[in-house]
């Protein structure tokens, strides 16, 4: 049953993945792909806010691994984040394709831990 769930979840991350990523790039200009970036970030830091409800605050393992696993897994996309990298290093900007893997990791992780955090803090 919790697998159906971690599926449907899937299945919500997948399509917002697609959507905010499209209405962030549709919203900025030039090569750098913010939509990825902002989708991987938020979705740190929502693993990161379930992590600490089930560390600090009791949630069970069947919320962490439907939305951890299903929704979060689903929307964000380090395989995205590799292409692009690749892309924007093969446009020759290869600057951009530093910020974009490098940055993209350590914004993830700040998301991550600072939304720990605060859980773990209230």
């Amino acid at each position: 049953m919790v697998a159906l769930g971690v599926a449907a979840a899937g299945v919500v991350g997948a399509v917002a993945r697609y959507l905010v990523d499209g209405v962030v790039q549709d919203r900025t200009a030039g090569t750098f792909p913010f939509g990825t970036f902002i989708v991987n970030v938020t979705g740190s830091a929502v693993l990161g806010v379930l992590t600490g409800l089930a560390w600090y605050h009791g949630m069970g393992h069947v919320p962490l691994a439907i939305i951890g696993i299903g929704f979060c897994g689903a929307f964000t996309t380090w395989s995205t984040v590799s292409w692009e990298t690749v892309r924007l290093a093969e446009e020759g900007v290869n600057g951009q394709a530093v910020v974009h893997l490098l940055g993209g990791v350590l914004a993830c992780l700040a998301a991550a831990a600072a939304a720990l955090a605060v859980v773990g803090a209230a």
